[in-house]
């Protein structure tokens, strides 16, 4: 794989920084870097693309280092921001690498064995141990104040008087420069990769080299970035409401990160399908035919939450999601175990009810139903039940129906719906 033929046809290639980068990446093992800041306890589908240009660079023969912000960390990147970022203390951002990490771990080879194994660094390691005269001297007088504050993260907030910019994000760019410096001397990083944003952050670092070595070969550093890509709309991608797509499953349940791939809006999915992927260029194009000729099959959407869910979750994972999606589509939902019937019905209308009620005489339907999001009166629950449109755990019922402690799926849960698609969720306590 050539890392920038990759990064190029798959329309995520924004900008190099360096003469003759292409010459540089033909002599296998470089090494490149790319910053996460633990501003959580896990990622989004928006750190993906970065995450993916270290798993290409690793795929092309090279050695990928990931560096955890545990010092930047500390002080917060102005990229992308109105306002200061609130300040987290030294454990909630240690916290949050030990679990970024797990991620990184996951979908990058960190075997010793490999000659282009991974690497995780915390800049906490060389920037907690640096002095203030230290950095004022040796970074500091390396950078003009005139040039800094043309960058539009320090531009607009500068313009911004009910905001502005406080001295410690001023300051985020020294210390990312360093970090470049620093990777350079100890593990002999020559490359840094970032979207398009930390273009001059990046391109501030390589001069920062270019200066502390009076080699000039040994003093050469690059840079590449990829598109900040977006939905069709403009959008940021994994945003819906505020609501973040996370990685951890913990954070978006597996079923919730299948249904959003598959959810995908028909004019972003052939595109989502090159940036996110790893699926060969042939194949999307074959994908991409089937999508123009037949839209409403959606094997485009299929295969995007496919190939994403087994990436991210494993195919294990994968397997019972799509057995989830089978039984709940299919109607057998007591198929399901229990932590996926949590996940897949996470979302869907729910209400709490007694036990007791199940037992002897047991509850009603009719009555039920009217209590619940499926039907606002007990008339409307009758007609729906002589109808035939109302199915319990899948299972369409009559209408004189009466539930039951056996109806209890797990012994906590009996499932209504009304028609194709209104669930509603009863929980037994």
């Amino acid at each position: 794989m050539d890392f920038l033929k990759e990064l190029q046809w798959r329309g995520l290639l924004h900008q190099t920084a360096g003469n003759d980068v292409e010459t540089h990446l033909q002599t296998p093992g470089q090494v490149a870097y790319c910053g996460f800041d633990p501003t959580a306890d896990s990622l989004t589908i928006g750190n993906l693309i970065p995450i993916k240009m270290l798993m290409t660079w690793q795929r092309s023969g090279h050695r990928p280092i990931v560096l955890m912000g545990g010092g930047t960390g500390l002080i917060g990147d102005p990229s992308g921001r109105d306002s200061e970022r609130l300040l987290q203390t030294v454990d909630q951002v240690e916290h949050n690498i030990s679990r970024q990490r797990k991620i990184f771990e996951q979908l990058m080879d960190f075997d010793k064995g490999n000659p282009c194994a991974a690497t995780i660094v915390n800049n906490y390691d060389w920037l907690g141990k640096l002095g203030f005269i230290e950095v004022l001297r040796d970074v500091g007088k390396h950078f003009s104040v005139n040039a800094m504050i043309k960058k539009d993260s320090v531009s607009d907030r500068l313009n911004n008087r009910e905001q502005g910019i406080s001295y410690t994000e001023f300051s985020y760019m020294l210390l990312q420069a360093y970090d470049f410096l620093h990777l350079r001397r100890e593990h002999g990083c020559t490359v840094q990769v970032a979207g398009s944003d930390q273009y001059g952050n990046i391109v501030a670092g390589m001069d920062l080299i270019r200066r502390h070595y009076d080699n000039p070969k040994e003093g050469t550093a690059f840079g590449v970035t990829n598109k900040l890509v977006t939905r069709a709309d403009g959008q940021k991608i994994g945003k819906s409401a505020g609501n973040a797509i996370w990685l951890s499953a913990d954070r978006t349940s597996p079923y919730q990160f299948y249904q959003f791939w598959i959810n995908t809006d028909d004019a972003d999915v052939i595109k989502y399908l090159h940036w996110f992927s790893f699926i060969p260029q042939a194949e999307i194009e074959a994908i991409a035919v089937e999508h123009e000729q037949a839209p409403h099959q959606r094997a485009a959407h299929r295969a995007l939450a496919q190939h994403m869910t087994k990436l991210i979750h494993g195919e294990a994972v994968l397997n019972a999601v799509e057995s989830a999606v089978q039984a709940l589509f299919g109607g057998d939902v007591r198929a399901l175990d229990e932590k996926m019937l949590a996940e897949v019905f996470a979302d869907v209308p729910s209400s709490e009810h007694d036990k007791v009620t199940l037992g002897g005489e047991g509850a009603s339907l009719a009555e039920l139903l009217a209590n619940t999001s499926l039907a606002s009166s007990r008339r409307q629950a009758r007609e729906f039940l002589q109808n035939g449109a109302v199915a319990v755990n899948g299972e369409k019922v009559a209408a004189d129906y009466v539930l039951r402690s056996e109806d209890l799926l797990h012994g906590t849960t009996i499932l209504l719906k009304r028609g194709k698609k209104n669930w509603h969720a009863t929980q037994w306590r």
